[in-house]
């Protein structure tokens, strides 16, 4: 499976809108859904979104689940770490949250989506690689890490050599990227992106830009996608759009839905 734009999971039309951690309005939350819920997902595929991005944790009885931070304070209540909850006590405290939902349910019981999956916790890549192996034609791995990033791709190759799934740049290959536009090396830009199908940034890191022109430029050149994050405001999509950048990772699927088509 050769990379970039020829891969499946890119099969889906431009502009690509990436629900971030599913999707939940403003109602919704009012009535007690949270992000990463089956409640969430499932609310962005009725809206429309063909990708949805999610973050991936294994829990004590190594059951990967759709949960964004390490501790469960934030999205429960709960102080303990995901990593110390089985999946039954997890489901429990999402029970009125809507509903806690698995990697292999999402996969399952959602076909016709794309899923963007970030790898959070070090213990989570080969178990998550492995989950995915059979879904790969529909499946992103990213990780702020590269080195767990590349241990979820051994794991789902060695689960289905025959195809693998998609992958997005992590914090060092960025760097190493930035560094080669910097220097306007294509043969520093040409090995930083070997074997990455898409680059998944935000515009800014403080005072630093950078999503510029020349990196979208660069990236096209080499069949590899730019995608931003995280982008709520439909000026700020319609602008991005405009840059030349292929997708908006937003938490409002609905709004970008709207406004990109």
């Amino acid at each position: 499976m050769t990379a970039g734009a020829t891969h499946p999971f890119f099969d889906a039309p431009k502009p690509r809108v990436l629900a971030h951690r599913g999707l939940v309005t403003p109602d919704a939350a009012a009535h007690g859904v949270v992000e990463n819920s089956f409640a969430a997902v499932a609310a962005a595929h009725a809206a429309g979104a063909e990708i949805v991005e999610s973050d991936c944790h294994l829990t004590a009885d190594g059951v990967v689940v759709l949960f964004h931070d390490e501790d469960l304070a934030r999205v429960t209540g709960d102080p303990r770490r995901v990593s110390d909850v089985t999946e039954f006590e997890l489901a429990a405290l999402m029970a009125g949250r809507g509903g806690l939902i698995t990697l292999a349910q999402a996969l399952e019981s959602f076909p016709d989506l794309r899923f963007n999956l970030d790898a959070k916790a070090p213990g989570v890549a080969a178990p998550l690689g492995r989950t995915i192996a059979e879904y790969a034609h529909r499946v992103l791995i990213a990780s702020f890490s590269d080195l767990r990033r590349r241990e979820a791709l051994d794991a789902a190759a060695q689960t289905r050599p025959d195809i693998r799934p998609a992958t997005s740049a992590g914090s060092a290959t960025v760097l190493r990227l930035l560094v080669g536009l910097a220097l306007r090396s294509r043969l520093l830009t040409r090995r930083a992106l070997a074997g990455i199908d898409a680059l998944q940034l935000p515009e800014r890191r403080g005072r630093l830009r950078i999503v510029t022109p020349h990196l979208i430029r660069a990236a096209h050149a080499l069949g590899v996608e730019v995608h931003v994050w995280t982008v709520n405001d439909p000026d700020d999509m319609r602008r991005l759009i405009g840059m030349g950048v292929d997708g908006i990772v937003t938490d409002r699927a609905d709004l970008a839905l709207e406004s990109l088509r």
